[in-house]
């Protein structure tokens, strides 16, 4: 079954057209990787996908729900099914690794009664013990584990990646993407944006645009 499917969407800019008659179907538990040279619309597809931009034209379903961008209710319900990993983290810097990752709940009251689960999901990602720690005090690999531990608590049915390992150390790329996989075998449809070809082997499917 098709989680995302795109139908004959297109998305100009300044003139510019990124997308025209793109059609694309992505099925439920699989990992896909989009990949193309530098401004070929790689992260505005994943924007559109992620419903954080909307195409000029064409029809977007999530879960075989058409997308209305005039019902907000419907976006933001579709949009908890969605979580995004980024390539600079989207941290607080000043902030603690805790407080970054007790974001996730709306009330004060769900931030301490879940501390212990946010203890859980830091280990599973190798993080243990911290959570007073503040983010610019933990390097680049340990701040993707932590955007990684925010997704697992989100549990989002789709994941999207927007260049998740383009900051990385070799180490680290290794360390993020092993991670990223083991969140697809739980069962998470992965779409990852990246130019690095090393990575097409983690994939199910390439879509080069």
């Amino acid at each position: 079954m098709a989680i995302v499917k795109l139908e004959n969407i297109s998305k100009s800019y300044y003139h510019h057209n990124v997308f025209h008659d793109f059609n694309l179907e992505i099925d439920e538990g699989e990992f896909v990787i989009i990949s193309g040279k530098s401004g070929s619309g790689k992260s505005t597809l994943c924007n559109i996908i992620g419903l954080l931009d909307k195409p000029d034209q064409g029809k977007v379903f999530i879960k075989d729900q058409e997308i209305d961008y005039k019902d907000s209710k419907i976006a933001k319900l579709l949009s908890k099914n969605i979580s995004y990993l980024f390539q600079n983290f989207a941290l607080i810097d000043n902030k603690t690794v805790g407080y970054n990752l007790e974001l996730v709940y709306p009330s004060k009251k769900e931030r301490k009664n879940n501390r212990k689960l946010i203890e859980e999901k830091l280990s599973e990602v190798g993080m243990e013990e911290t959570y007073d720690k503040y983010i610019y005090e933990c390097s680049g690999g340990q701040q993707q584990r932590v955007a990684i531990a925010r997704l697992l608590l989100k549990q989002g049915d789709i994941i999207i990646c927007d260049e998740p390992t383009g900051s990385l150390d070799e180490e680290n790329k290794m360390m993020v993407m092993n991670l990223i996989c083991d969140m697809h075998k739980r069962g998470k449809t992965i779409i990852m944006v990246t130019h690095d070809k090393t990575l097409y082997s983690y994939a199910k499917r390439v879509i080069m645009i």
